[in-house]
Parts: C-alpha cells; sequence; structure tokens
C-alpha cells in the first residue's frame, strides 16, 4: 500500500473530527464541570436516543431539522431511522409522554448529535451538544434563569467576555400579518434580514406591490438594534397604526406584547454579571418557524459567530399529545473548548501536565495492594512495560528493604 491509498483509510468527512489524549481529558473535565453546574441549578438530566425512526424523530419541532439529519434504513425493522441532528424535540418528548408531568420542569441533555450540513454555531458536523429547557411555564421569570445559565455555562467554560443579543420573533410576525405576506414570501424576507440586506429588502417589497410607506418600515428593522432605546424607537417606528396606516389592532397588539416582553427580561437580567453586556436586535429572529417568543444568542471576541443560542418555543410537545410552554438554550462544548484552548482549560479545572506514578511489572501482592490504595486516593499509576513513555510520570514505586513506597524521579 502506497502513502496516497494509506492516507486515503485515515481522511475523515469534511466537519467531523477525532480528538488525541491531552483534547479529549480537557473535553472531559470541561463537561464534567458543566454537567455539575446544571445539577446544582435544579435540572435533570435526561439522555435521548442517538437514532430513532425518522417518523418519531422528526415529529413536531423536529421538522425543521429535517434536512440536517442523517437517514438510514433500519436492517431489523425496515424502516426509516434518523440519526439526531438536534436533542431539543427529543427532549420536548420525553417531557410530554414519558414524565407526563403538569408541573414546571428543568431538564438537561449532554451528547454528540450530528448534522447533514454545518450549522451558524461553527462548521463541525459532530457537536458534543448541551442544552437546557423549562417546561411548563410562561413568563420573563424562566426566560431570564434560561439564559442566565447560558451565561454560567460561558463562564465556567473560561469565556469571561459574552455579549448577548436579545430579539424577539413577534416584532416580524406582527409585520409580517399586518403585511399579509404568504409562508414563502416570509421565508425569503427572514433570509433578507438576517443578512441586513437593505436594498434587497426594498426591491423585494416593491416586488410584492407594497407601498413606499410599508417599504421604509421594512428597511427600517434592519437597524433596530443597539441598547434599550431600541425598543423606544421600534414602539414609535414600527407602529403598525401609524406606519402602516391600515394595520389591525391584533397585530399591533402583538407588537406591543413583544416589546413589551424584551423590555422585562432586560429589567429582570439585572445586574449582568461582569464583562457581560446586553444587545438588543430585533431583525434578529433565527429559527422563527419554532420559536413563539423571545429568541437570544451569545457572542464573545475571537468567534465570528454565535456560541450559544436558545428562545421560547411553547406549544412544544402538541404531537405528542401534550403541549408544553417552554424555553432553553444550546451550546457546543467542543466549539467552547476551542475557544477557551487547552492550556486554559488545563489551568481552569487543575489538570496537571505530569502526575502519573511509574510501578514496576512485579507480581507481588503488596505491591498490587499499595497500587490499589493510590489509585483510590486518584493516583494514577501506570505499570512498567517495555517502550513505556516514561515522561508520562514523574514518580516512580521503588522497594527499599522489602518495603514499597513512592519515591520522586
Amino acid at each position: 500500500m502506497n502513502h496516497s491509498e494509506a492516507r486515503a483509510l485515515w481522511r475523515l468527512p469534511d466537519g467531523m473530527d477525532e480528538m488525541l489524549p491531552a483534547q479529549a481529558r480537557a473535553l472531559e473535565s470541561l463537561r464534567r464541570s458543566i454537567y455539575d453546574l446544571h445539577l446544582s441549578w435544579g435540572y435533570q438530566p435526561v439522555e435521548p436516543p442517538f437514532v430513532e425512526f425518522l417518523d418519531s424523530l422528526l415529529s413536531g419541532t423536529g421538522r425543521d431539522f429535517e434536512r440536517q439529519t442523517f437517514k438510514v434504513a433500519d436492517p431489523l425493522s425496515g424502516q426509516m431511522m434518523g440519526v439526531r441532528a438536534d436533542m431539543t424535540p427529543q427532549v420536548a418528548r420525553i417531557d410530554a409522554h414519558q414524565m407526563a408531568a403538569d408541573h414546571v420542569s428543568r431538564l438537561f441533555y449532554l451528547g454528540t448529535v450530528v448534522r447533514a450540513h454545518t450549522d451558524g454555531l461553527e462548521k463541525n458536523r459532530a457537536p458534543l451538544q448541551i442544552g437546557a429547557e423549562i417546561f411548563g411555564h410562561v413568563g420573563p421569570q424562566s426566560d431570564v434563569e434560561v439564559i442566565r445559565l447560558m451565561i454560567a455555562t460561558l463562564r465556567c467554560a473560561g469565556i469571561e467576555d459574552i455579549h448577548i443579543d436579545l430579539g424577539h420573533v413577534g416584532v416580524f410576525r406582527s409585520l409580517c400579518a399586518q403585511i399579509g405576506l404568504t409562508e414563502l414570501d416570509q421565508s425569503a424576507l427572514f433570509s433578507l434580514l438576517q443578512k441586513k440586506a437593505v436594498p434587497d429588502i426594498k426591491n423585494f417589497a416593491s416586488s410584492l406591490g407594497l407601498d413606499n410607506a410599508t417599504q421604509q418600515m421594512l428597511c427600517r428593522l434592519c437597524s433596530m438594534n443597539g441598547d434599550q432605546a431600541v425598543l423606544e424607537r421600534a414602539q414609535a417606528e414600527l407602529s403598525l397604526s401609524t406606519g402602516l396606516g391600515s394595520g389591525s389592532a391584533a397585530s399591533d397588539q402583538l407588537m406591543r406584547v413583544a416589546l413589551d416582553e424584551l423590555q422585562q427580561i432586560s429589567d429582570l437580567l439585572q445586574p449582568l454579571p461582569s464583562n457581560t453586556t446586553l444587545h438588543f436586535d430585533l431583525a434578529e429572529v433565527r429559527g422563527y418557524q419554532y420559536h413563539t417568543g423571545v429568541v437570544f444568542a451569545a457572542y464573545t471576541p475571537g468567534s465570528g459567530s454565535e456560541i450559544a443560542r436558545g428562545g421560547r418555543y411553547d406549544g412544544i410537545g402538541e404531537a405528542f399529545g401534550k403541549a408544553r410552554p417552554a424555553t432553553g438554550y444550546s451550546t457546543d462544548l467542543k466549539l467552547l473548548m476551542r475557544l477557551v484552548g487547552l492550556d486554559q482549560i488545563a489551568t481552569n479545572f487543575n489538570m496537571p501536565s505530569k502526575r502519573a506514578i511509574l510501578c514496576p511489572d512485579d507480581n507481588c501482592t503488596k505491591l498490587y495492594q499499595l497500587v490499589d490504595s493510590l489509585r483510590a486516593r486518584g493516583e494514577v499509576v501506570i505499570f512498567d512495560l517495555t517502550g513505556l513513555d516514561q515522561s508520562l510520570c514523574d514518580r516512580a514505586i521503588r522497594k527499599n528493604e522489602g518495603v514499597w513506597s513512592v519515591e520522586n524521579f
């Protein structure tokens, strides 16, 4: 086998990765710490299946992940199956179907998901996704709790400078309802808003035959970002009764409710943790197809896209027989580890570079007893085999006058 043939055998698909010992150990340290953080907030862990039947996996809000889902045929049943691309819909099913509770529940999950395409978080098709959801509560208090937990998770990973973007799908939906856009036109307008493409938005609105006042209003939505003053601007400049003239009372009320909820959430988030800033972006409504209220994303210097995201999605679980209000967030631990760096994670989680004890390969009962006791105390003991890299160790077990003991090199 020549070099090119051998290289082809270990080539990985785009967006897939593997980890060497230092990376894997750092990731596991990060995972344990963040897992315990969620437990300390009162969230209970769940573990959805990695693969399940496609009709179940893509039920309800799971339909939004159809493009991202790897599909395979089950050789046992003959039915189509899918590899989970996101665990949020699965957790909603667990809450609605398996737990069958009417009270507020806090659940979290941590595991690998696999995606057919990359998404906004990073060009990684196998994220180690962690997320948390609150089911059964309507109101800004649960949204605020989830945002605070998201910030705590990022800080636990070692990310100090955090920028939070807040939006609300009600703003976008109220305008679409007033204008009377079809679902197809809403999707087109949504894509243009994400790009902040003002000339294209104007041309698009013109092609729909919308009047100049309506075109200007849609274009102004792109500039609706900044501090709390943005909410006051939106109240005035996106007022359907004055901006569009023939606006319905229902659409106008939807806009006011959305802006009021953003104000309440902003107030409840104060005071923000140090090095954390809050920003409003009323044109940022990613996931508007399934989100029903506030949406948010976290950013940090050095990353060109969001590092965590979430929002409210009331009514989830309806496909499983029990609609529940819900809010949650998710992020990718692999992404957080790359942003923080291995050295910083080692420092944050007290991961010494050398801590193993070298043990002679001697068939002795007392030696084995010493090794067991050392390992029980958290020490790493490695038996000395031919070819062992002794740079992994900084101490050794030696026998002096018939007694085994640990000595420094």
